[in-house]
């Protein structure tokens, strides 16, 4: 008899133990941030700048690490098949999520079906710069020249698909222009446009501001409906002559499917908060970002939105990767 109740005292014990573990409160231990991109672009600055807001919020330390490749399908195939329980989370942007079920033929984790929307974080919208060695100083002077010289410049962008590529699809299309797309792997981008090996590129604010400061590359318009706080002698696509060219890039977080709810809303909350704060504010403005807000259904609906909108564009540009 004695030896029955020390066996049910210890089930009893090991159920208690078993139960207070899953009710230890959320986070209880550092929290994973995988960037679907390399280091120093604009998914990682913002990454980096959320990471240390929510680390002081939670209490626990938020870890980002990189995990470029295949244009943001390596990241967010580990965060996909990560467990959900808020401990590994995406930050991302709109290609991975938006663009690439359409461009991809195969992918391990689709992120329209397989990744839980936590918290978007920034708009970005993309700024048209060009190497200071071509002669051009305007976009008109871009079309001008780019149609005397057919088949002869070329645009880089960080991957086939990507929110910069397709721009310049867009940018061929509604001038009439025939330039030639060269894809790059993340950064490398932008170091052949510095280097004078191709042209011009549609690209994140965040990630050229310092060389359109320092000289390094020449803007001539911005992808955004209004003119940016970061850049506000730069005209729009419009104001230059190009109408119905509004693109850009939107930044955000994502957990695997299946997280709990709670948890969800605890981290789009302390999302809401950093970006709350007047310095990360005037931060992200200085750097041609506009913190984004929305809670985690609202965001669901407007990735899902974005998808349906970039899905003919990448069908029109004929782009495609098995």
């Amino acid at each position: 008899m004695n030896k029955i109740l020390r066996r049910t005292a210890a089930g009893l014990l090991l159920c208690c133990a078993a139960t207070a573990g899953a009710q230890q409160p959320y986070p209880s231990k550092p929290v994973r941030m995988v960037v679907a991109f390399t280091a120093g672009g604009t998914t990682d600055i913002l990454a980096r700048e959320v990471a240390q807001q929510l680390g002081q919020t939670l209490g626990q330390s938020v870890v980002v690490e990189n995990r470029p490749g295949a244009g943001g399908n390596i990241g967010t195939d580990y965060v996909g098949r990560s467990d959900p329980d808020g401990y590994t989370l995406l930050a991302t942007s709109v290609g991975p999520v938006a663009i690439n079920p359409t461009l991809y033929s195969k992918l391990k984790v689709n992120p329209q079906t397989d990744l839980t929307a936590v918290a978007p974080i920034a708009d970005v919208p993309n700024v048209l710069v060009v190497s200071p060695t071509l002669p051009v100083k305007s976009v008109q002077e871009l079309v001008a020249y780019a149609k005397t010289h057919p088949n002869t410049l070329n645009f880089s962008s960080t991957g086939v698909g990507t929110a910069a590529h397709l721009s310049g699809v867009l940018f061929n299309a509604r001038t009439g222009v025939k330039t030639t797309h060269v894809p790059y792997k993340g950064a490398d981008a932008l170091n052949d446009l510095l280097a004078g090996r191709v042209q011009f590129m549609f690209a994140t604010i965040p990630s050229v501001i310092s060389h359109i400061r320092g000289g390094a590359l020449r803007p001539l318009a911005v992808t955004s409906r209004k003119r940016s706080a970061a850049l506000p002698d730069i005209p729009t696509m419009a104001e230059a002559g190009v109408p119905n060219l509004v693109t850009g890039a939107w930044f955000g977080l994502f957990a695997p499917k299946g997280t709990p709810k709670a948890i969800v809303a605890t981290l789009n909350k302390a999302v809401s908060d950093a970006l709350n704060k007047p310095e990360v504010r005037t931060k992200m403005s200085q750097q041609g970002a506009e913190a984004m807000q929305l809670a985690p259904e609202a965001f669901g609906k407007f990735v899902l939105a974005e998808y349906e909108q970039w899905k003919p564009v990448v069908i029109q540009s004929g782009a495609r990767i098995d």
